[in-house]
C-alpha cells in the first residue's frame, strides 16, 4: 500500500538511487528505480534515431515499445527492453539526456505511471525518481529530497562512469548534469520539486554512511521500526 512507501526524489548525482537501494535492503524492502523507467524510452528513441525532443515522433514509438522490471535474486533491479536486457546500457550520459528529453513528455508519463503505481500495490517499496513524493505517490508515507551542488553531483557520476569504463570526462559530465537539471526543473508536467511534507537531505558534505544513517534514523522514526 502508498502508506507503507518511501518516496524519494531529487536532481541527478545526488545519491537518492544509492541510498535508496540501502535502507530497501536493510529494512527488506524493494527498491524501484523509476528513472530506469525513462532511461529505457529514452535508449529506445536514440536507437531507433528518432529525435528524442520529438514529441510526435516519440509518442509514436510508445505502441511498439515493451518494459520490464524485474528483480534477481539479490533484489536488485534489471530492465528489459523489448525482451532485451538493458539495464547497463541504459547508465551512460546519452541515455540521460534521451530520458531528461522524453520523460518531459505528458504522454511518456502517462505510459509510465500506471507501472510505478502498481509497484506500490505489490510491494513495501522505496521508490525514487523526480516526481515521487509530488505525483507518483503523493500518500506515500515517508517522502524525502535528497540533493546535493552540481559540481559534488558530476564528480560522483563521472567516478561512476569510469568504474564502468565508460567515456567521459568531468567537464562532460557537469555540463550533463546541469542541463539535466534545467530540463528537470523548468519542464511544465511534472517538474522536480520538494513534495509537500517532504524531509531534505543535503548531501554535498556528507558521507554515504552519514546519509544513510540519517535516513534509517528516520525511517524508523516514521513506521516506528
Amino acid at each position: 500500500m502508498e502508506e507503507r512507501s518511501i518516496a524519494i526524489d531529487g536532481p541527478a548525482g545526488a545519491g537518492k538511487s544509492t541510498l535508496a537501494r540501502m535502507v530497501a535492503g536493510h529494512f527488506g524492502l524493494i527498491y524501484v528505480d523509476t528513472g530506469a523507467l525513462y532511461r529505457t524510452v529514452g535508449l529506445y528513441v536514440l536507437e531507433s534515431g528518432r529525435d528524442t525532443k520529438d514529441a510526435a515522433a516519440v509518442t509514436e514509438m510508445l505502441h511498439t515499445i515493451k518494459i520490464d522490471m524485474h528483480f534477481d535474486a539479490d533484489r536488485r533491479q534489471r530492465m528489459t527492453l523489448n525482451g532485451r536486457d538493458v539495464t547497463d546500457l541504459i547508465r551512460t550520459p546519452q541515455a540521460s539526456l534521451a530520458a531528461a528529453d522524453v520523460s518531459a513528455m505528458p504522454p511518456v508519463r502517462a505510459f509510465l505511471l500506471s507501472m510505478q503505481r502498481e509497484m506500490a500495490i505489490r510491494y513495501d517499496i522505496v521508490m525514487d525518481g523526480r516526481d515521487i513524493g509530488t505525483v507518483v505517490l503523493p500518500k506515500a508515507g515517508l517522502k524525502v529530497f535528497i540533493t546535493a551542488s552540481p559540481e559534488a553531483r558530476a564528480q560522483r557520476r563521472f567516478k561512476e562512469l569510469v568504474a564502468k569504463n565508460v567515456p567521459a570526462t568531468y567537464e562532460e559530465v557537469l555540463r550533463d548534469i546541469l542541463l539535466r537539471d534545467k530540463s528537470d526543473t523548468e519542464r511544465e508536467v511534472s517538474p522536480l520539486k520538494v513534495a509537500e511534507g517532504a524531509v531534505v537531505l543535503d548531501t554535498t558534505e556528507k558521507s554515504l554512511e552519514e546519509c544513510f544513517l540519517w535516513l534509517c534514523k528516520i525511517i524508523e522514526e516514521r513506521f516506528g521500526l
